[in-house]
């Protein structure tokens, strides 16, 4: 399979190659050329396969480039017991409404992202050594993606980490999971600013192709196409846990800020998972949900983005947005161009002519959420099913109830356990005692490690200098 960029003025790459890169040489996003097609035999094959060998059926359609062997010792070493404390990894759950819930939260750091970051470090291990090279990753998390990159790259060979966080701006337990953490190549930097500031640091310093070179410079930001490619994965086995049958569809909502995750089910859409509608939850940054609705995408300053109870979710310029609006555009690479060129002067765009593609062709809707729907949400959940939702996760419930259809079967895309948002959770139902596991008991009592930067990207490249050795 050969990858191309969303902006098309990168040569065709491998997944080896493509999977240590952050943005592409011109600026897009790497994707395969075509999505493989997977049809009703295939399907009927796969529905009974366990997590590691659906894993292994998907992903070897893509990483054709790594030994089939290797490729299933990369996905058996990384979906266990002992990291995800269930052997089925994301099993599906159902609310008295008859709402569905894919749990995607049991790993090491209670978030969906470690289903795919855990993947990541040990694809990235293994590839580096293929290579005999060595890896800068920077990053930028709004609250989860930090803990989820750092606990799956910790120790790891030839890996430094350089992780951004939005000083003050995430919960105290999603804090304490980052900047707790003695590894030697974890670097934890807390920007004066908001997600959307670290996320155009990053952008910048990919875009500098001598620092990119010489600092071997890569992310595990949802923009790199490995981490897509893992979250493909519990589309179907969540759909295959919610069915008896291929004849049923199922659609699947999907809590969204950088839109990555829901990439990851359009691209099982795509390639002919039965899936009916997929719905995009946004939090009061509610620029995706505008797109949805109007055609019309308006990224904010970091300045007009809210800080809310859902702080994963508070972004206001999708990273991944770009991988759908390239097939939404027929994959022509110099429209796709041309509207980022007006998305990075602060215009944005008007796709409202797509509307009916939006819609019927790729089916996507959309639905909004705020901080006290999330609160009635997380109550009544509790107080009819005995049952906690994360703030995130209650923004999937709300808006799924409010544009669920007769007889639609809908999937609610876990983001993370509550424990790591004791505060909302206890505003919602009160002082109680929220379950975590062992592992994080009095985290937030351990020391912390961070240093604290203005929003300059020079000052990011000067840490990057202080602990990297230049080739």
């Amino acid at each position: 399979m050969q990858y191309i960029s969303t902006r098309g003025n990168t040569p065709k790459m491998q997944f080896s190659d493509v999977l240590l890169m952050g943005l592409a040489p011109d600026g897009g996003l790497m994707l395969p050329e075509t999505y493989p097609h997977i049809d009703d035999a295939t399907l009927t094959k796969w529905r009974t396969l366990s997590y590691t060998d659906l894993a292994f059926e998907i992903m070897q359609l893509f990483a054709t480039d790594i030994d089939k062997a290797d490729l299933k010792g990369l996905i058996d070493k990384t979906y266990t017991v002992e990291a995800f404390g269930k052997a089925d990894i994301t099993p599906v759950r159902k609310l008295k409404d008859g709402i569905k819930i894919i749990e995607l939260s049991n790993g090491p750091t209670l978030a969906f992202k470690d289903i795919a970051m855990q993947f990541l470090g040990n694809a990235f291990e293994y590839v580096l050594k293929q290579k005999n090279e060595r890896l800068t990753i920077i990053g930028a998390t709004s609250g989860d993606t930090g803990s989820a990159a750092e606990y799956a790259l910790r120790g790891k060979e030839n890996i430094e980490v350089f992780m951004m966080s939005p000083h003050g701006k995430m919960s105290e337990f999603q804090r304490a999971q980052m900047y707790s953490l003695t590894d030697k190549n974890i670097h934890n930097i807390a920007i004066n600013g908001m997600f959307d500031d670290c996320q155009d640091i990053v952008k910048a310093l990919q875009q500098d192709a001598d620092f990119k070179e010489k600092y071997s410079l890569g992310t595990v930001n949802s923009i790199n196409w490995g981490r897509i490619l893992a979250q493909i994965v519990y589309y179907f086995k969540g759909y295959f846990a919610s069915t008896e049958n291929n004849s049923q569809k199922v659609s699947f909502c999907v809590p969204s800020g950088n839109f990555g995750n829901i990439c990851a089910g359009h691209i099982a859409r795509e390639m002919g998972l039965p899936i009916d509608r997929l719905i995009v939850a946004t939090n009061e940054n509610d620029v995706l949900n505008d797109f949805f609705q109007t055609g019309k995408y308006r990224p904010r300053t970091a300045d007009k983005t809210y800080v809310t109870s859902s702080p994963s979710m508070d972004i206001s310029k999708a990273s991944n947005f770009e991988r759908f609006v390239y097939l939404l555009v027929g994959k022509d690479t110099q429209k796709l161009t041309a509207l980022w060129a007006d998305v990075n002067s602060g215009q944005g765009f008007d796709l409202a002519e797509l509307l009916g593609d939006i819609h019927s062709k790729y089916g996507f809707t959309s639905g909004k959420s705020t901080h006290a729907d999330r609160i009635a949400t997380i109550k009544a959940v509790y107080e009819s099913d005995n049952d906690l939702l994360d703030p995130h996760t209650a923004d999937g419930v709300k808006v799924a109830r409010e544009v669920r259809k007769n007889g639609e079967i809908i999937v609610c895309a876990e983001t993370a356990l509550p424990a790591k948002f004791a505060e909302t959770i206890n505003e919602a139902v009160g002082q109680i005692d929220i379950p975590r596991p062992a592992h994080t008991e009095n985290i937030e009592s351990l020391e912390q490690f961070v240093t604290v930067l203005d929003n300059k990207a020079d000052l990011v490249r000067e840490q990057i200098e202080k602990f990297v050795v230049a080739k």
